[in-house]
């Protein structure tokens, strides 16, 4: 990212507040991080806030997402979800009988011109800027990629609209990296808190897993923010995948709980593949790259289930394939994963992304790090922080500002198709 004149530091202070915003699918979200310093260093970090406003229901009839109508709830939704999130943190406060600065004619123009594709989101956040005051946030960690592009320009654009009303440095997040430092997210007492800060260079260098709908890829870390892609998918991804075999046995979206659902279900069953005419591939999995491909295991589910008698398209053998699809799905990430690490010496594991939510994925890359590589740390995120969340973002966010990174405003986009 190309440097400007503006930016944001780690503060003297003894307290920080960060806002997360991520809208790069179909999930509005905004998290609040604190943190605390001690002589300009973190010594803790916490999310007081974290707010995922879903579009799961209105796309499920669709089969997927689909882009402009999530666009459209990402821009009904932002200023609602941005409330709720500094309601949750305690950092917001009403106007009291006219109080507080008022809104210029100039800041007003200004804002049009940030907003003026996007005129209900205008409309929700000058009734929320009148209405409340300026909260104590000094960064706004906002995705620009990779993801829909017009979903993306809604939380960036919002991100920057903010960042102009409230006079604060606004940092562009890379969606893959939020993945990534999730792993680093600790659930101890009421609040989340993180250690990434405190975590010595012995995970250094580290392999990760970045497995969602729309991508599968390995990555060498060798620290935050130095990444090397040595494996990816060359067409559907993971969570794909999982998405239109589901569609083919007819079990709806979103296919990979679905899935995973079934396939729990799957050990009731009188035999292991229940009548299952063959076995499903296990694409690349011999290959000496770390690539992936999973078009052919899609491929090969909707030619099992053609050649199926309608008769014994029961939900028994519905059951059995979807385990076997999971199956497939599970030995190919594993093979590849844990022989990536041993490649590069890694000294620990990042798992993440939204597939990483499967309980039996995290099981068996568990089971099979103890078994085979017993020194090599596996990290996860918590429940609640698998999938797209702001604190994730708002915490890649963060790791910009300690590298000192400086952004320029105006020159911030949106890039749907941005890499690692």
């Amino acid at each position: 990212m190309k440097k400007g004149k503006k930016s944001c530091k780690i503060n003297k202070q003894n307290l920080m507040l960060i806002l997360g915003v991520d809208t790069s699918c179909d999930d509005t979200s905004i998290a609040t991080l604190k943190i605390k310093n001690q002589k300009s260093k973190i010594k803790d970090i916490e999310v007081l806030s974290s707010v995922v406003s879903s579009q799961e229901k209105l796309h499920a009839k669709y089969g997927g997402v689909w882009p402009a109508m999530a666009q459209r709830e990402h821009e009904k939704n932002l200023v609602f979800v941005l409330e709720k999130a500094l309601k949750e943190a305690k950092s917001i406060g009403q106007k009291e009988n006219g109080n507080g600065k008022k809104i210029t004619e100039k800041k007003q123009k200004t804002l049009s011109k940030i907003l003026e594709r996007e005129p209900l989101l205008k409309e929700n956040l000058l009734k929320f800027l009148n209405k409340y005051q300026k909260p104590k946030i000094e960064a706004i960690a906002v995705t620009i990629g990779p993801g829909l592009e017009p979903c993306l320009w809604q939380g960036l654009n919002f991100a920057k609209a903010l960042a102009f009303m409230w006079e604060i440095p606004i940092i562009p997040v890379n969606h893959l990296e939020g993945h990534l430092v999730s792993c680093f997210l600790q659930k101890t007492g009421k609040n989340f808190q993180f250690s990434i800060f405190n975590f010595q260079k012995k995970i250094w260098p580290a392999m990760g897993l970045i497995v969602s709908g729309g991508h599968t890829q390995l990555v060498l870390i060798k620290k935050i923010g130095d990444y090397k892609i040595i494996g990816q998918t060359l067409d559907d991804a993971a969570g794909e995948c999982f998405d239109k075999t589901a569609r083919i046995l007819g079990l709806g979206y979103p296919g990979g709980p679905k899935i995973a659902t079934l396939a729990a279900k799957a050990t009731s069953l009188p035999t292991p593949n229940y009548q299952i005419p063959n076995n499903l591939p296990r694409p690349m999995m011999s290959s000496k790259n770390f690539d992936f491909s999973f078009s052919g295991l899609k491929t090969a589910v909707l030619y099992t289930w053609q050649k199926i008698p309608q008769k014994q398209k029961t939900s028994k053998m519905k059951t059995a394939l979807a385990h076997e699809i999971q199956q497939a799905i599970i030995d190919v990430l594993l093979h590849k994963a844990i022989r990536a690490a041993s490649t590069f010496k890694a000294k620990s594991f990042l798992l993440c992304g939204g597939v990483s939510a499967n309980k039996e994925l995290r099981k068996q890359f568990s089971e099979k790090l103890k078994a085979e590589k017993p020194s090599l740390g596996l990290l996860t995120a918590e429940n609640g922080f698998f999938t797209d969340n702001g604190a994730m973002i708002a915490l890649s966010g963060l790791c910009n500002l300690k590298k000192k990174q400086k952004f320029p405003f105006k020159n911030i986009r949106a890039n749907g198709n941005l890499n690692i």
